[in-house]
């Protein structure tokens, strides 16, 4: 919307200069302040939705924040798979005589322990770190679905503060149009002076309804601004409507068995659970007896010493019970917020198709005959009042109701854009 410069137009001016032959007026409307420059007017790029969310994935610092756990993710992959390392010793000394026969001389020890690691043990160890990349990468994917819903609901809110930023700026135009005409009315004598006071009263509290609806569209610019990222200049302008408004993804019964299906919220709650019953397992087999293979050289003065054997660590008084009741604990833990988040998403589908039905309503009433009536309404009180019927009392409350439908009008349609973008959150397509 264009905001005008100061309030103190030409027009209004010249409604109130002393008509020839007429009582002197109230005298002209208090001045206040100049209007800030409108968004249309400014040299800023219009930056579309779809721009907006590109920017926003491939610019947002918490994005990135959160998609740079995938590597560490991965590298427990890499950990999981690892094999054991060999134990090498290495031991020299000297051998004094102590009895008749025996020699001196140096003698050295070298050993050699080779763990065995158990296909058991190492297949649960990589089934938990693969259940953590699945959860890390569907945490990624889910929070950049809730950046991305977020974006879309900035962008809706600028939407609907420059729509009501339009809104005040024709109830602007009226109140000044009012004002002159009362004016007139005064300069002749046909309206008293208190008329003229009211009409002034009106064209302030506009000139502050616009004021007001500029600063919040400055506020919302900086939320979108702080989602999309540093790359989206100070000042911008959005393009699109608020009255823009689609249809449905899907119908509730499809979007709701996608939503359990894949929902990355969901899908990161599985592999949760599926991780951490593999630590249960891990545990399990770290309590089993682990074997290794040990060879060793013994050289003495007079011989040398060869050994081969094996190396059994059999679990007799540490028997892993804690940590296996601690990943028991975890899996039960997360079995029961994966029941809990599905509870949530679908209590949360259930409430956004109820809100976009009502909005849905709402909108529909408003635009078929709500607001046409309002503006009747309007246009008989203008003609009531210019013929004498009326005072100004009937015709500014008349403004007052048409300026209250077209602001439920401009809420019910963000609303409805609101629930549609909560839906398609909640809807998962397929990736």
């Amino acid at each position: 919307p264009r905001r005008p410069g100061p309030p103190e137009t030409p027009a209004a001016s010249d409604a109130a200069r002393p008509v020839p032959g007429a009582p002197p007026t109230a005298g002209p409307a208090p001045a206040s302040a100049p209007l800030p420059a409108a968004p249309d007017e400014w040299l800023a790029p219009a930056y579309s939705l779809p721009a907006l969310i590109e920017m926003a994935r491939a610019n947002s610092p918490s994005l990135a924040a959160s998609q740079a756990r995938i590597p560490g993710a991965e590298a427990g992959i890499v950990t999981a798979r690892a094999l054991p390392n060999p134990e090498v010793e290495a031991l020299l000394g000297r051998q004094s005589p102590s009895a008749a026969g025996t020699s001196a001389g140096a003698t050295g020890l070298v050993g050699l322990t080779l763990p065995f690691d158990r296909p058991s043990l190492r297949r649960a160890r990589q089934e938990a770190a693969f259940g953590d990349l699945d959860a890390t990468r569907a945490g990624v994917a889910s929070f950049e679905r809730n950046l991305v819903a977020e974006v879309k609901l900035r962008y809706l809110d600028v939407l609907r503060l420059q729509a009501a930023a339009r809104l005040a700026e024709q109830d602007l135009s009226i109140a000044e149009q009012i004002r002159t005409r009362v004016g007139v009315r005064v300069g002749t004598g046909e309206s008293p002076r208190f008329e003229l006071i009211r009409a002034d009263a009106e064209r302030l509290n506009a000139q502050r309804a616009l004021q007001g609806a500029a600063l919040r569209i400055d506020v919302a610019r900086a939320e979108l601004r702080r989602l999309v990222g540093p790359v989206l200049p100070a000042e911008f302008a959005v393009a699109g409507n608020i009255e823009d408004v689609s249809e449905p993804p899907a119908a509730l019964e499809t979007i709701r068995a996608e939503m359990l299906e894949r929902h990355p919220e969901l899908r990161t709650a599985r592999a949760e659970l599926r991780a951490a019953e593999s630590r249960v397992e891990l545990e399990r087999e770290r309590a089993r007896p682990s074997f290794a293979l040990r060879a060793s050289v013994d050289r003495l003065p007079e011989a040398t010493d060869s050994r081969l054997g094996i190396v059994v660590r059999v679990p007799v008084f540490d028997r892993r019970e804690g940590p296996i009741a601690e990943a028991r604990a975890e899996a039960e833990r997360a079995r029961f917020a994966l029941a809990d988040r599905e509870l949530q998403l679908r209590q949360s589908l259930d409430a956004a198709w109820q809100r976009y039905r009502i909005a849905q309503g709402q909108v529909a009433a408003f635009e078929s005959g709500i607001l046409r009536e309002a503006e009747a309404a309007l246009r008989v009180a203008e003609a009531a009042y210019r013929f004498g019927e009326r005072g100004i009392l009937d015709f500014l409350d008349a403004q007052r109701t048409l300026r209250t439908v077209r602001a439920d009008l401009n809420a019910s349609r963000f609303e409805l854009r609101t629930a549609l973008v909560e839906l398609e959150r909640l809807r998962a397509e397929s990736e």
